[in-house]
Formats: structure tokens, C-alpha cells, sequence
């Protein structure tokens, strides 16, 4: 056992911003740490989310001895349910983080067969031929951990998403010791996250929140509507602190952060009196001045409580001017975009929005440069392989571990797929496996690729062209005048001329046809179209005989 190799293989959160997973496989066991999603870019037409290709586990899914969840957040558990039907292995968990990964699992029908079991920081727990030691690390919500692996090739280091709090909402600061004494013993690798390995200095403590929300508490005459991550529970501490300080009753809007709530409180990570909170219903029957709303929105989700209300669309209750709206999260890389038209939307239907460009009504989870620093001088690594960041991320982790003393061959940059291998204290870079996006459409998993986003993608640009024939079986002629059907390219009854051009060249072609008649009219058409529009809708042409 002890002449086998270490094998580490980023399947997700690699040379990109969400989806995390890794596995870490050794002899017939493999250990698999996280299971994230990712939003999909601006130009993913349809796609719900992304989730990482775990192909490489599930013609080994019987070696898989457990899964573990670091903490609550999508990018790190929105992916259990897909894995968990088709990978059988238990799921290890802080309290909160389990709680939250039970109603993600309720919700797709899974909680019968979900084998989860609750670890605190602290626990040391065998899995398989892995030893791993669960330390707590501060993030923007409660109850994360960062992992001490103990294997027979050696000891590894998974932060997680971490950051050095020395002032943290729930009073818990990283496990500075539990660092220092996996030190003690040896760490052959460290993976550390990377989201902030731009960003100078010190990361600011979420303490900072409960001063930015003081002005707006004080200053807003209406309602104040807060928008953030369903999962953010200690933002969801800060904001009833708020409200009870200064006499309003607070609403909880939407399924997910409802529910979130609930279970939160049961396992006593909000504390504040029962009669701080009403319901949405209660809450609008009151004065403006008395209430405030914590919704989900604050990454400009089209179908989300704070999308819905920028559009004008919510059902329940829409923006009145005077309201205040505070966006309480920093936008994912990629949907930059996406938040600023939101806030726009915002503004434009009367609201007065506070966002993090503006004031510190979000702070960062993760830790900034001189953070990683600490970090790598306390667990003092051999090797050290950076995680959780798009390759420019990864790139800067890298050059900062150089900068203290880490030797250019013993640094690892990877993206998905990229397997690393230890053996007799020695790191080597092994074969590649699939590390694609895998698209979430409705109901379908995988079935939607780059090639149908891509065609997504032309129709959106350049619009649709249907062109139905009716031709006698026996003659092969026309029937009837040919009908051209336009969706997202021009407006039939404004160019009734360029149609009609259309329909007359589509009878030559009939009339002269010799081969393939649906290939033949389909590429005049399209000929005809760019001569005269220089664009390029998708033309489809049917043929029915009669």
C-alpha cells in the first residue's frame, strides 16, 4: 500500500471561477472534496448552470469512499444531487453546511437514499485510506472547513475558501494552530485558494458590513430591500441585528432563502427574537418606513426575486420610488454585466441602489495576497498547487509562493482535468481527463453542448428563415406559393418586397431543380438573403408531397 501513488485530479474550479471538485484517489480509494456549480456567460443561451464533468468517476463510482462538502455555498455544493445519483458514497458535513445540502437534496427527490453524515471542526475522521482532520476556517458563512489530509504518500492541505478574520460576525476565527501543527508533521502539498491572489493586502473583516448598513438604516425614509446569496447566513445575522436596532420588521422573500432561514435557525446560526420576523404578506401591509425585505438577486438572475422586480415582473409586489435597495455580494466573474444592467433597471424604476462599487455593503470571503502568504509560511509546504481561480488567478497564486520561498519546480498550475501524481516525495504531472463543461438545461444534464450553444447563438445573432413547399407528387411542381416564415430576422409585413423576391427565386429553383430540391432551395436562399441583408439567418426548408 505505502509503494502506491498519490493521485490529485482537479475536475472542477480550475481555470475558472465555481463548479469545485476534486478528487484524490490512492491505491483503490478516492476521496472527492466538493461538488459546485457555475454560472453559465452571457452568451450560454438557456443554459440554467454548469457542473463539472465527473466522467473520470463513474466507471470507478464503487472506489468512491466519500464525498466531502467544505461549506455551504453553490459553487461548492450546488452539484450534489447530480453526483449523488450516480455516485452511491456518503457525504461528510459541518452542521450548517448540511443543513443545506438536506434541502437542496429534498428538493430533487434524493433524501431517501443520501447517506450524510455531520462532522464538526476538529473531527478527525478515516475515510477509505484517507485520515482527514477537519480545521475551521472563517468565509462569508458559518460553519467552513479546510481540510488536513493524512495519506500514505504523505500529508496534504485543502484550504477551501478561507480567510483570515481576526474579528469575525460569529466570534470563530481560523484555526491558526491546526495549521501550525500540520506544519509539525509535514505537509507534502498545499491547495489553496486563489479568487483574491490579485487583490494586495488583507482582506476586510465582515464586521465592516455592520457599519456600511448603519447610514443606509438611518438615511432610508422607505423600504429597504436587501438582495444576497441564499446561503449567506451571516449577512442574514448583520441585517436583523440592523432591523431590530432601529425598529423594523424584517421579511424573508422567496423559497430558497425562506427555507435557509428555517433551518438555520433551528441549529441556532441566527438568533434574534421570533417577533423580528413576519411574512412577506404582513410586511406589505405596513408602513413603508417599518419593514425590510431580504431577498436572492444579487448576481442580476433574470428569474430571481431582485431580477423579477428590476423588470417589472414580480408577481407579489413591485418597486415603489423611495425604496432602497442594497446589493449585498460582489459580482461572479463573467456576470459582471448581468448585475450592472440589473442595477440600472433598478434605478430607472425609481429605486436608490447601494452596491459595492459605492459603499462596503460586501465583503470579500476570500483571502487577499499577504492572507495566502500567512498561509503558506504556517503550513509550510513542499509542494504547493493553487486552486479556485480562472489561469490568470492561478498564475498570481503561483509567483507569490515563489516570492516566499517556494522553488519554481515544486509549484503545480493545472487547470480541470490535469492529474498530479506524488510517489516517494516527488510530484510528476500525469495523463489528462475530461475536464468540459457539462450544461444544465431544464431537465436535461449534459444532452445541450458547446455545438448546440453555438446554434443558440447564431439564431439569437441573425434570426430564423422557414420555408415550407407543398409540391404534386406527381408533377414536382409548386402546388401553391411556397410560405417563407421569419422569427428574429426581419418583419414580414415591413419587407414584404424582399419576401416576395424570395418566393419568386424559390419557384425558379423548384422549376429547375435536378438533385437534392430541399439543399438546393436552402442554399439559395440563404445567397439571396446575405446579398441583400449581409446577415445570416438559419434557413431550414421542408418538403411535402401531395
Amino acid at each position: 500500500m505505502k509503494n502506491q501513488k498519490l493521485r490529485i485530479i482537479p475536475l472542477g474550479g480550475l481555470g475558472e471561477v465555481g463548479k469545485n471538485m476534486m478528487a484524490y484517489e490512492y491505491g483503490d480509494d478516492i476521496l472527492v472534496v466538493d461538488t459546485g456549480i457555475m454560472f453559465p456567460d452571457n452568451d450560454m443561451l438557456g443554459v440554467d448552470y454548469i457542473i463539472p464533468d465527473f466522467q473520470y468517476l463513474l466507471d470507478k463510482a464503487q472506489r468512491v469512499r466519500g464525498i466531502i462538502v467544505t461549506h455551504g455555498h453553490e459553487d461548492h455544493t450546488g452539484a450534489i444531487h447530480h453526483v449523488l445519483e450516480q455516485i452511491n458514497a456518503p457525504v461528510y458535513a459541518t452542521p450548517l453546511t448540511r443543513g443545506l445540502l438536506e434541502i437542496k437534496i429534498g428538493r430533487n427527490g434524493l433524501s431517501h437514499t443520501a447517506d450524510l453524515h455531520t462532522v464538526q471542526a476538529g473531527d478527525r475522521v478515516q475515510i477509505g485510506a484517507f485520515t482527514v482532520d477537519f480545521f475551521h476556517v472563517c468565509h462569508s458563512i458559518p460553519d467552513a472547513v479546510g481540510l488536513g489530509i493524512e495519506t500514505p504518500a504523505g500529508l496534504v492541505v485543502h484550504s477551501g475558501d478561507y480567510k483570515f478574520d481576526h474579528t469575525p460576525v460569529d466570534n470563530w476565527p481560523t484555526d491558526y494552530a491546526r495549521l501550525a501543527e500540520f506544519s509539525e508533521r509535514g505537509v507534502l502539498a498545499l491547495l489553496a485558494d486563489s479568487t483574491n491572489s490579485e487583490r494586495a493586502g488583507w482582506t476586510p473583516s465582515e464586521r465592516v458590513i455592520d457599519a456600511a448598513l448603519r447610514p443606509v438604516f438611518e438615511t432610508a425614509s422607505g423600504r429597504i430591500i436587501i438582495a444576497t446569496f441564499a446561503s449567506l447566513i451571516s449577512r442574514m445575522q448583520q441585517v436583523a441585528n440592523a432591523a431590530q436596532k432601529y425598529g423594523r420588521k424584517l421579511a424573508f422573500v422567496g423559497t430558497s432563502m425562506t427555507d435557509n432561514v428555517k433551518m438555520a435557525r433551528k441549529l441556532g446560526y441566527l438568533d434574534f427574537p421570533e417577533n423580528l420576523v413576519v411574512t412577506v404578506e404582513q410586511a406589505l401591509g405596513m408602513k413603508d418606513k417599518d419593514i425590510v425585505l431580504m431577498c436572492t438577486g444579487s448576481q442580476g438572475e433574470p428569474s430571481s426575486i431582485l431580477g423579477r422586480l428590476s423588470s417589472g415582473t414580480n408577481r407579489q409586489f413591485d418597486l415603489k420610488p423611495g425604496d432602497t435597495v442594497v446589493i449585498s455580494s460582489h459580482p461572479i466573474p463573467g456576470n459582471e454585466e448581468t448585475v450592472y444592467r440589473t442595477i440600472n433597471r433598478l434605478f430607472q424604476r425609481g429605486a436608490n441602489v447601494i452596491y459595492e462599487a459605492i459603499a462596503p455593503v460586501h465583503v470579500s470571503g476570500h483571502a487577499s495576497q499577504e492572507e495566502m502568504k500567512l498561509l503558506i509560511h504556517l503550513t509550510r509546504p513542499k509542494f504547493f498547487i493553487p486552486i479556485h481561480g480562472e489561469l490568470r488567478q492561478l498564475k498570481q497564486h503561483a509567483h507569490l509562493a515563489r516570492q516566499i520561498g517556494i522553488p519554481e519546480e515544486n509549484i503545480a498550475v493545472v487547470e480541470n482535468g490535469q492529474v498530479i501524481a506524488f510517489e516517494e516525495g516527488e510530484m510528476r504531472l500525469e495523463e489528462r481527463v475530461p475536464g468540459r463543461y457539462v450544461f444544465v438545461d431544464g431537465a436535461g444534464v449534459g444532452d445541450v453542448g458547446p455545438s448546440v450553444v453555438r446554434e443558440r447563438e447564431a439564431l439569437a445573432r441573425d434570426g430564423i428563415v422557414l420555408v415550407s413547399l407543398a409540391l404534386d407528387k406527381k408533377t414536382g411542381c409548386l402546388q401553391n406559393e411556397a410560405e417563407v416564415i421569419t422569427r428574429g430576422f426581419i418583419r414580414v409585413d415591413e419587407n414584404g418586397e424582399l419576401i416576395a423576391n424570395v418566393k419568386q427565386r424559390i419557384a425558379e429553383s423548384v422549376t429547375r431543380a435536378n438533385g437534392n430540391l430541399q439543399a438546393d432551395v436552402e442554399q439559395m436562399v440563404k445567397s439571396y438573403l446575405y446579398n441583400e441583408t449581409k446577415r445570416r439567418p438559419t434557413v431550414f426548408v421542408t418538403v411535402s408531397r401531395t
